[in-house]
């Protein structure tokens, strides 16, 4: 991301109004993407990173490790980013080929076909409550592994069941708890790993080219 005055006005200001916290650095960096793209600082005491979890997510995206993303509005906002960085392959459930089925969203049915398809990808669920719903059962019955989950969909029936699932489940995941939640917030978190996996391994990354 290319940072201006007023972003760094922004981050400041952020820095100033969260004061102290128990983050790693990696972890602040985090979370403070995500309280500058929606001006909410509540988003300090819901994000929520399981252990490895950036060590796992940014070692995945050096690896080139294929991203599913379960709506456009994610895609479109982590596009510019990946593509000037690691180039990973990006793919949304809902551009998912998929037969007609009552039973799921269009959401869930294409997150689980490319969740079949990229068993060890990294998913992010930041809008479709029943995609991340769907990802969690594959979890825990132990038909994917991926590498990285990152669950942030807001909802108020059913939603904090698949955050909860996740919290429990052994693989690496950022989170966010509670009702709250979007697209936007997603976005802001594979952003900003991906730009700390950049510092870590982006010397390498260019020197394979």
């Amino acid at each position: 991301m290319e940072w201006h005055v007023s972003d760094a006005q922004s981050l400041a200001i952020i820095d100033r109004e969260v004061g102290e916290h128990t983050f790693s650095p990696a972890e602040y960096e985090i979370v403070r993407r995500v309280i500058y793209a929606t001006a909410d600082f509540e988003y300090k005491s819901l994000i929520r990173f399981s252990d490895l979890a950036l060590q796992s997510g940014a070692a995945a995206l050096a690896a080139r490790t294929t991203i599913v993303v379960d709506v456009p509005m994610v895609q479109v906002g982590i596009a510019q980013t990946i593509q000037n960085t690691f180039a990973n392959p990006v793919y949304c459930s809902i551009d998912a080929l998929t037969r007609p089925q009552k039973e799921k969203t269009r959401a869930a049915w294409g997150i689980e076909t490319l969740a079949r398809r990229y068993p060890e990808g990294i998913f992010v669920v930041g809008q479709a409550q029943t995609a991340l719903t769907t990802l969690a059962e594959l979890i825990k019955s132990e038909d994917i592994r991926p590498a990285l989950v990152i669950g942030t969909p807001a909802g108020f029936v059913g939603v904090d069941t698949a955050k909860e699932q996740l919290g429990e489940s052994l693989v690496p995941h950022i989170r966010v708890e509670g009702r709250k939640g979007s697209a936007v917030v997603a976005a802001a978190i594979i952003n900003g790993l991906v730009d700390l996996a950049w510092q870590a391994y982006g010397q390498e990354q260019t020197g394979m080219a």
